[in-house]
């Protein structure tokens, strides 16, 4: 009984709001300004909205049913697939999922788009000249001339760590939410770092450097440096876990009321935090990296 209530009055604060909002629109002109029109808009637009939220998810419970409860479980690592007699995880399968589409839509742009451009760019060539450029000109700010060499890599990172946040649009677990796969991005940027260091420096060159101004600080700085790739890791994987965590615990609390709000929330954990994150990632990366080669 109480659900038809509820149905009554959504559809009963949907024609309210809208017959509102539809007289303060269509009221003779005054001498007011901008401001006190929209404020007066407010009020029966916040009133129409909720009630198309009551109507929605009311029709919807009488339609499909009450949403079972279920118990609030998190798993730290990723579900495993059996794949003929062979476990893998799905974090693997999902990335090369990513990984596959990335490339077909980096061959379309090879094929497509590259032999087309001109002295004169416009439409995509527009873009990609675009985040071509903002790409080099961060890295180069960051590490000088070796931005020529990092610039490819940075953009490949960003690419896959936003393409991993998009798929948990669809429902999948985001890849970045894996200790594996934050540990595993993590460990390249240690190996870049050591490498660019020891190619610029040399091997003697990199190990002195760690015991200046004295050796005294030479093991703390092994241990600082060895650290690098924990810290990466954990805080990619902290974050990105707790933006899953947030989501699902809105969507058990709403229940059959999920409708809207984790969309819109949505649009902060999954698109926004992501490119956080991923400024934050690569911004460390060329830090480090930058610090072994002074």
């Amino acid at each position: 009984m109480l659900d038809y209530v509820l149905l009554a009055l959504g559809a009963g604060m949907t024609l309210g709001g809208w017959f509102w909002r539809k007289s303060v629109l269509t009221a003779p002109p005054a001498e007011e300004n901008s401001g006190k029109k929209r404020k007066k808009v407010l009020w029966p637009t916040v009133l129409f909205l909720a009630g198309i939220w009551t109507l929605a998810e009311k029709l919807l419970q009488l339609i499909f049913g009450s949403v079972p409860a279920e118990e609030f479980t998190v798993d730290i690592w990723a579900e495993r697939i059996s794949l003929g007699g062979v476990t893998i995880s799905a974090t693997v399968l999902v990335t090369w999922a990513i990984v596959a589409v990335v490339a077909v839509l980096a061959v379309a742009i090879r094929v497509l788009v590259v032999p087309r451009m001109t002295d004169e760019p416009k439409g995509v060539q527009n873009v990609l000249e675009l985040i071509v450029e903002t790409v080099c000109n961060f890295t180069h700010s960051s590490v000088g001339d070796l931005g020529d060499c990092l610039s490819s890599y940075i953009f490949t990172v960003g690419v896959l760590m936003v393409s991993c946040a998009a798929v948990e649009l669809l429902g999948v677990r985001a890849p970045t939410s894996d200790i594996t796969m934050t540990f595993s991005m993590a460990l390249v940027t240690f190996v870049l770092i050591n490498y660019y260091g020891i190619k610029k420096k040399g091997v003697a060159g990199r190990i002195s450097s760690m015991a200046k101004p004295t050796p005294v600080v030479f093991p703390i700085k092994v241990v600082s440096d060895l650290a690098v790739p924990v810290s990466l890791a954990c805080r990619l994987f902290g974050n990105m876990l707790g933006g899953m965590i947030v989501m699902d615990l809105l969507y058990m609390a709403l229940g059959n009321a999920a409708i809207g709000f984790p969309s819109v929330l949505g649009l902060y954990f999954n698109v926004f935090h992501p490119l956080i994150q991923t400024y934050i990632f690569i911004t460390l990366t060329l830090t480090f990296i930058g610090e072994a080669v002074e």
